[in-house]
């Protein structure tokens, strides 16, 4: 076989196997697993009554709750959809920086919701809710 300049391999690029696809798909598999066990364990960690809140803390506690949950949900949406492109992508290098950007954005989004009650009781303090 004649390798000419269409067939020819670029310059230090070297396609992926199958076998190393599927090794990352799995470890992507467990990744995503692991931070969506830890998403909702920490989202239920934050009880959230749905009786009629009497203070405002109880009203921030409550907002709070149900914002971990939603920026939970949303980064695993995104590792899902990161994963999925990843996959699919078969070496195409503008596909595997789409993925990498949706991890990364998953990423950003778990970082988030651990955050989130850290950042509201620094607020409460600098409004002195307390």
């Amino acid at each position: 076989m004649t390798l000419t300049p269409q067939t020819r391999p670029r310059h230090g690029y070297r396609r992926p196997s199958a076998v190393h696809h599927r090794r990352r798909a799995a470890l992507l598999l467990v990744v995503s697993a692991v931070l969506m066990i830890f998403a909702c364990t920490r989202a239920s960690a934050a009880t959230v009554s749905y009786e009629a809140a009497a203070t405002l803390p109880q009203v921030v506690g409550n907002i709070t709750g149900w914002v971990v949950g939603i920026l939970a949900a949303v980064a695993t949406m995104f590792v899902t959809i990161g994963g999925l492109r990843y996959v699919m992508a078969g070496g195409d290098p503008s596909e595997v920086e789409k993925a990498k950007r949706a991890l990364k954005s998953a990423m950003f989004g778990y970082g988030l919701a651990m955050l989130a009650p850290t950042l509201v009781t620094v607020l409460q303090g600098l409004v002195g809710a307390r």
